[in-house]
């Protein structure tokens, strides 16, 4: 019997897929590509950010050398103590571990807790990426379907939860839907991880631009988009993955991070050791000074994100009278469920010659055959100002079919 390799479990890169819908495509100057499919900034760092990496190359030799698996001791210490301050909490740095950006940290984790035939709890639509690696080690992925406000149901999580269960994994400000899940709601998250025995992963990779952050932070209301790191047993349950990326403008230098207890940790460090060895000496240096430096600057972009998100909301009506619906808006995205008569995925690819725009179907943040899935669309707008979100809505108005 012929065994298939682990890659052969989960499905393409969706980023690579879409692109490569663009094949052939043809765009001109009064109508160019409008490209909402990746949240990535497409723009560079910091001008005195990339002038620090730099001077780094040239004049530090350690960043050209090998270093600790879990990361520099000064960025671990530095984002114990920035997320010790927002969530108005003691974190030590031995809780940290620096990785090779956010999805390695997922990786790590799930590596560290699971075994061939263990089962995670998934909200859909889901992260692509988590379920991809849970496919390709063999875990599974139980889908928890959302409703129209695209918030997962504590209660019916529990309902999923079978002896093969080892964590639960959500993702806010979410991806792909946009929402920022309630302190509540993670909280009850929290409680009913705790009480199964479970871990409780929490992916807050767009937490620089949620909303709810105000000029000061500590406890939730103040800035802080929850209270886990209250408990004093929080380490027991909680896993909080974070990344630099989107904050920094580092994407190409992968940096994220995991928190959790020192022990899980060590599990942890025998997969980053194997797949990389050590987390990128730039991007860690890079991460480091834009933590120490930039925090106005990072202040502003996220006063810009949300501007976007309220010019998304702002000039949805075009749509919604057209049967469109807004389901979600915040962070990089806006999540839409759309009127046609066609499942999302062909409508994604006629998009692209027919309006010029490249998106992601719900098709895949969805389990297949999910009706949901087939009436939903992401769209990606970090990238997109206020002018080019009117232009992308025109355009979806006024579709030729």
């Amino acid at each position: 019997m012929t065994t298939l390799p682990r890659t052969a479990a989960t499905f393409a890169p969706p980023v690579m897929e879409a692109r490569r819908w663009l094949e052939g495509a043809t765009f001109t100057a009064d109508r160019p590509l409008i490209n909402v499919s990746q949240a990535a900034p497409v723009d560079p760092p910091h001008p005195a950010l990339r002038q620090a990496i730099a001077e780094a190359i040239l004049r530090d030799d350690t960043t050209h050398l090998y270093g600790p698996v879990l990361g520099l001791p000064a960025l671990r210490e530095e984002l114990a103590a920035q997320v010790g301050a927002h969530y108005g909490a003691q974190i030590g740095a031995n809780q940290v571990a620096i990785t090779s950006g956010c999805n390695q940290a997922f990786a790590a984790a799930l590596s560290a807790l699971t075994g061939e035939g263990d089962e995670v709890i998934l909200p859909t639509p889901w992260y692509f990426n988590h379920k991809m690696w849970l496919d390709m080690m063999g875990v599974g992925a139980v889908a928890l379907p959302t409703g129209a406000d695209l918030l997962p149901d504590p209660a019916r999580a529990a309902a999923l939860i079978t002896p093969r269960t080892r964590a639960i994994a959500l993702v806010s400000p979410n991806n792909p839907g946009g929402v920022e899940y309630p302190a509540s709601l993670i909280r009850a998250f929290f409680d009913l991880a705790r009480d199964n025995g479970l871990k409780l992963i929490l992916d807050e990779t767009y937490r620089d631009f949620d909303s709810r952050i105000g000029p000061e932070t500590g406890k939730a209301g103040t800035g802080a988009p929850h209270a886990l790191f209250d408990d004093p047993d929080w380490a027991q349950t909680l896993i909080h993955l974070y990344s630099f990326s989107k904050a920094y403008r580092l994407t190409g230098h992968r940096v994220g991070a995991m928190i959790t207890a020192p022990a899980l940790l060590a599990e942890a460090e025998k997969f980053l050791d194997t797949v990389a060895i050590c987390p990128n000496q730039i991007g860690q240096h890079a991460a480091l000074w834009g933590m120490r430096n930039l925090k106005q600057w990072l202040a502003e972009q996220r006063a810009e994100i949300i501007g976007r998100r309220d010019a998304i909301r702002g000039g949805f009506p075009v749509l919604a009278d057209k049967g469109w619906q807004l389901m979600g808006s915040g962070a990089y995205f806006a999540y839409m469920a759309h009127p046609y008569d066609m499942p999302s995925d062909q409508l994604a690819q006629r998009l692209v010659n027919e309006a010029g725009i490249l998106l992601l179907p719900g098709t895949m943040f969805t389990p297949d055959g999910d009706a949901a899935g087939k009436r939903q669309l992401r769209v990606a707008f970090a990238n997109l100002d206020r002018g080019g979100i009117d232009t992308m809505f025109a355009r979806l108005a006024n579709l030729p079919f």
